[in-house]
């Protein structure tokens, strides 16, 4: 079976801490794991991340995959990017939308039959009448 070394999230919402785990790995991210090697928390500067070398070191040598998330922690390169959902952007973008039709308020009654009239000024298509149908004499 494979193994890997991975961070298995806990804490609570919107606070996460991460232990350092070699977990099977067709195990869930937060399922069962094997040994614990160490934690990661990124909100805590004083005590930010630690892990048993040794330990980790022998699993490696015994063919434990490493994340990629966890070669960048140890190799202190691994910068924190908190989530932000997409329904939080879509608010800014109807926001600015909402600020735009107020431009447009602003504008004096005189300025707005100005722009009329320019769009008046092109040439526009003519206007198709229909002739009366002559009406079919039975014979």
């Amino acid at each position: 079976m494979s193994v890997t070394i991975r961070l298995s999230r806990t804490g609570r919402k919107n606070q996460p801490t991460y232990k350092l785990v070699v977990a099977n790995t067709r195990d869930k991210r937060n399922g069962r794991y094997i040994e614990v090697l160490g934690y990661y928390n990124p909100f805590d500067p004083k005590q930010k991340f630690s892990y048993d070398k040794d330990k980790f070191e022998k699993w490696k040598s015994n063919g434990a995959l490493v994340t990629d998330a966890v070669n960048k922690l140890i190799n202190g390169t691994y910068e924190y990017v908190k989530y932000e959902p997409k329904k939080a952007a879509g608010k800014e973008v109807e926001a600015t939308k909402d600020e735009k039709p107020a431009e447009k308020e602003d504008k004096k009654p005189t300025e707005v039959k100005e722009e009329e009239a320019e769009t008046t000024e092109e040439p526009s298509e003519p206007e198709i009448t229909e002739e009366p149908k002559e009406e079919e004499k039975g014979e």
